[in-house]
């Protein structure tokens, strides 16, 4: 009789917890839904300056590519203007070397806004070129210097 009824109580428990567990999943996917649904782009939180948060990989990269300045600045590569449109992954060997030279040919500190400048000009980066200029701001982060 004890023994049933210690199942019984035991049955009821893990009966409960599984019920807890499926209102809180539901619970949580329908906040989620609704929050994502009210808040548009502007409203989410962004630092202060503007710039990436710095938190995440994905964001590292898409601050790099997001035009975030509204005026277009040259870095003495004008003659990549002849490659806007052309995907990133449409390049020669030749036309990445001519990417590679401007990249090497500025100061560091200027990499993330000539990336930008790119974006803003139509001119996708060579996907071999992206990898470096990934590291060199990473590298510009780590120093401490950060000019955007």
């Amino acid at each position: 009789m004890i023994i049933e009824l210690c199942f019984l109580l035991i049955g009821l428990l893990v009966g409960l917890g599984i019920v807890v567990y499926i209102g809180h999943l539901w619970h949580t996917r329908r906040t989620s839904s609704s929050t994502q649904a009210e808040e548009t782009p502007a409203e989410r939180p962004r630092p202060a300056d503007g710039s990436c948060c710095g938190q995440h990989a994905v964001c590292d990269r898409r601050s790099l590519l997001a035009g975030a300045r509204p005026t277009i600045e040259y870095y003495d590569d004008e003659e990549l203007d002849a490659y806007r449109g052309t995907p990133s992954d449409g390049y020669t060997d030749e036309q990445t070397e001519e990417f590679r030279e401007v990249l090497y040919t500025m100061r560091e500190d200027d990499v993330p806004g000539w990336v930008r400048s790119l974006e803003l000009r139509g001119i996708s980066l060579p996907d071999a070129l992206k990898p470096e200029v990934i590291l060199l701001v990473e590298e510009l982060r780590s120093t401490g210097d950060k000019p955007y």
